[in-house]
């Protein structure tokens, strides 16, 4: 599967736009999922002046077999990255901003503490910011985290189920299809109104059937909202990409997530998590 289709080819990312995202990036120290996670959108992205940005460090405590985002002993949360953040998203004027941040099983809260002090200094100097925040699984603490989380709301709160549950054991090592499930649904019903978001990768071996139930499993536990993208292999040591999926079986998804009750759905080849995660309505 190496030799990309037509469809899945990007030009190289290059403009004022990408150049100006870059080095505010590196001057203020601040990591992206763009780049740990090698991100084929990084250049449509940064070039539009938007970047999901990465925070407690870029070293992750688990080691996911579709992830190229290094592994090992993570640092201990920097009190200065809620600042820095702030400063990016003034000098780049960003209107909506996505968190992400590496599994962070050392820490008692899993990390949330964290984000909700990014998101309440972002808000503070810049108050018509709208925020989505991408969340590990919480494994653990997921109520502790979400209590604290409620200090930061309003938020779309993403987590990403990723694949389907027959393809754990290979792709999320550490991780639990039942747990995050379970956090989708802990977050809808401890804020009432609140938007639920999940990401499913397409290209690993699973089978419609799969996707399919997890289309449900996601709408039973309240999920709003869905992207559906290619898993492209981002690092020598990652999976193999088992299928290219076409384009127009990407538009059939989008229109059976529709049918089971997704409001807002993004369903094509590049989609990820965050592409495009501030329209109103999905491309």
């Amino acid at each position: 599967m190496s030799k990309l289709p037509p469809w899945l080819r990007r030009p190289w990312p290059a403009g004022h736009g990408f150049q100006h995202t870059h080095e505010t990036l590196e001057s203020l120290r601040l990591e992206t999922i763009c780049t740990n996670a090698n991100c084929p959108n990084r250049g449509e992205c940064w070039g539009r002046g938007t970047a999901t940005v990465l925070i407690l460090g870029n070293v992750c405590a688990r080691n996911c077999g579709f992830c190229s985002v290094a592994t090992g002993e993570p640092a201990p949360p920097d009190p200065t990255e809620p600042a820095r953040l702030a400063d990016m998203a003034r000098r780049m004027e960003i209107k909506y901003l996505v968190i992400t941040s590496v599994d962070r099983d050392d820490l008692p809260d899993g990390g949330a503490g964290h984000f909700r002090d990014c998101v309440n200094e972002v808000r503070r100097q810049c108050p018509a910011m709208r925020f989505e925040i991408l969340t590990p699984d919480f494994k653990d603490c997921q109520e502790q985290a979400l209590e604290i989380l409620q200090d930061a709301l309003p938020f779309v709160f993403a987590h990403n189920v990723e694949t389907v549950p027959a393809l754990y054991p290979r792709a999320r090592v550490g991780g639990s299809y039942q747990r995050s499930l379970q956090l989708l649904r802990l977050a809808r019903d401890r804020c009432p109104g609140l938007q639920t978001k999940s990401s499913l990768m397409l290209g690993l071996g699973e089978t419609d059937r799969e996707v399919e139930q997890v289309l449900r499993d996601l709408r039973d536990a309240g999920c709003d909202r869905l992207t559906i993208g290619q898993y492209l292999k981002p690092a020598q040591d990652a999976l193999d990409v088992v299928e290219y999926v076409p384009p127009e079986k990407f538009a059939w998804w989008k229109e059976r997530a529709q049918e089971v009750g997704f409001t807002w759905v993004l369903s094509a080849p590049f989609a990820r998590s965050s592409y495009f995660a501030e329209q109103e309505n999905a491309r």
